[in-house]
């Protein structure tokens, strides 16, 4: 009798202790999961300030993004203008050098006709 008592006690006390075990590790999980949660917040933070600070920098380095397409689009019409011009200048002289080409054609046997 007295061996199945001990033998009661420890299994009594194998239970418990796996118990035991059991919270710790239950424990242990949520401890690292909560650490890991704040250590993303953390990055997450760190990461957007370092992107507003980089944006601030671009935006002292380049100008704003509507100041580059203003610009580009002034670039663009200018050049526009330039060609415009350029070909109405020019025209007149492109033209009478054209039909000069065309209307003086001198007849000549190609260098590969046999005559026989």
């Amino acid at each position: 009798m007295q061996q199945s008592t001990g033998i009661q006690q420890l299994l009594s006390a194998e239970k418990r202790a796996a118990e035991k075990v059991g919270e710790a590790r239950k424990r242990k999980v949520k401890r690292l999961k909560q650490a890991k949660e704040e250590a993303t917040a953390e990055i997450e933070a760190y990461k957007n300030e370092r992107e507003k600070l980089y944006r601030e920098h671009e935006s002292k380095i380049m100008g704003s993004k509507g100041d580059n397409e203003a610009r580009v689009a002034e670039q663009t019409r200018r050049r526009i203008e330039e060609a415009n011009a350029m070909i109405g200048t020019n025209k007149e002289r492109a033209m009478a050098s054209l039909l000069a080409v065309v209307v003086s054609i001198k007849p000549e046997l190609h260098k590969n006709f046999i005559v026989s």
